[in-house]
């Protein structure tokens, strides 16, 4: 059988007092980056400064203020929203006909 020495046992603990350390540092690190993903993803309504959500028309996504309940369009959707309403006989799909 082998001897542990006093000094052996001194870096047995300090590797596992840098090993606990390492793991908290790595937690901390993980949250910050969920935070900043979350935030990043969230835009801000630019009348209210509300937080727009996301949400679905017809399949098509489109954002909502969560504060005035004003919609917010990307370039494109308006021109798929009035092709979908045109192909279901709707007036705002003729208006744009």
């Amino acid at each position: 059988m082998s001897q542990v020495t006093l000094e052996d046992r001194a870096h047995a603990l300090e590797g596992e007092y840098f090993l606990r350390q390492e793991k908290k540092l790595i937690q901390k690190l993980r949250e910050k980056l969920e935070r900043e993903a979350s935030e990043a993803t969230v835009h801000e309504c630019p009348k209210c400064h509300g937080k727009l959500v996301e949400s679905k028309f017809h399949e098509i996504a489109i954002e909502v203020c969560n504060n005035c309940h004003g919609v917010w369009l990307d370039a494109d959707d308006l021109a798929q929203i009035a092709h979908h309403e045109e192909h279901h006989g709707s007036w705002f799909g003729r208006w744009f006909e």
